[in-house]
């Protein structure tokens, strides 16, 4: 009874704490300074800006970036994310499992927004109590990419149906992949995981799965392979691997194939976490939300490059073919 009551009571006080924060911000009228947390190099994307822009945030005048990158080196995100914190943010969006962790860490009452969580075990690691009611102050985007890291292994399977061997390019959080290894199993499929190359390190690990006879490549959910995904298509191409990518645009710019959420919607919903936060919305109080719309990218004319053949059952369900 006595553990029940000391739990309500700290819901409480994270609760008036984070309404307190945020009603500060709505009844100044001030700027809001939003704290941008990133394992990548990368500031916030414009598709984020333009987003904020559609809800009347000029960004310079009503809203400012604080942002910390962590340049790829994971270690350095706590540190980043105290940081923020010490830097007065009213509100952090942070990338990835990783810096959402960091960031839940560093502070109970700055309200959090998710963008995007892409890790199993959101609730059960105890970064929000419920989807439907996170509770404290994290809410955002759970962008399901442990089902879907799954899902496009199963497209690349049907995609290169002669695959037996499949490269698997890690990511550097170490979050597991056991949805991807259970496909795997059941199709009796190798898996040939990768080391998360350095900054110029997809020329030595493509070296690596070509002299392994890897016949198809798995790019998993991770930010920074989407920030660095023409490195990745231009070292496939000079090998002749077919590899499949989680974003539409990496198969517009050259990749074989993509399977995954439509960015500009996930963006969207970080945006428009934000502008309710900002407005005075508790974030324990708002749902977590899922993609709802995906798309499936071909490029058939990489595919006449690699001497592949498309299966029709791939062609006839792709949102787009690139020709």
């Amino acid at each position: 009874m006595r553990r029940r009551a000391t739990q309500v009571l700290f819901v409480a006080i994270t609760f008036l704490a984070v309404f307190g924060w945020t009603e500060q911000i709505r009844a100044e009228g001030k700027i809001a300074r939003i704290g941008f947390l990133t394992p990548a190099s990368r500031g916030p994307t414009s598709e984020l800006v333009e987003a904020l822009r559609a809800l009347g945030y000029i960004e310079g005048q009503t809203i400012i970036f604080v942002t910390r990158a962590a340049e790829n080196q994971l270690d350095r995100l706590p540190k980043l994310a105290a940081e923020l914190v010490s830097s007065e943010v009213d509100i952090i969006v942070a990338v990835s499992a990783t810096a959402i962790r960091a960031a839940k860490q560093a502070t109970h009452t700055i309200p959090i927004v998710m963008a995007f969580w892409g890790g199993e075990g959101l609730v059960e690691t105890g970064i929000v109590s419920s989807f439907a009611r996170p509770g404290g102050n994290v809410t955002g985007v759970y962008m399901l990419a442990a089902e879907l890291d799954a899902k496009r292994f199963e497209l690349l399977l049907e995609t290169v149906p002669n695959a037996r061997k499949v490269a698997v390019l890690k990511r550097a959080d170490d979050m597991p992949f056991t949805q991807v290894r259970e496909a795997a199993r059941k199709a009796k499929v190798a898996l040939h995981v990768t080391d998360t190359p350095g900054t110029e390190g997809y020329e030595r690990v493509f070296d690596a799965i070509a002299k392994g006879r890897d016949d198809a490549v798995l790019v998993l959910s991770f930010p920074r392979f989407h920030h660095e995904h023409q490195r990745i298509i231009e070292a496939a191409a000079k090998r002749r691997i077919p590899v499949m990518y989680e974003w539409g645009e990496s198969a517009r710019d050259g990749g074989l194939v993509a399977y995954g959420p439509l960015r500009a919607e996930l963006t969207r919903s970080v945006a428009n976490y934000v502008d309710r936060i900002v407005k005075g919305a508790n974030p324990g109080d708002l749902p977590i939300e899922q993609p709802t719309k995906f798309e499936l990218v071909v490029n058939l004319k990489t595919a006449k490059v690699l001497g592949i053949t498309i299966p029709e059952s791939i062609l006839l369900r792709a949102d787009e073919v690139i020709k």
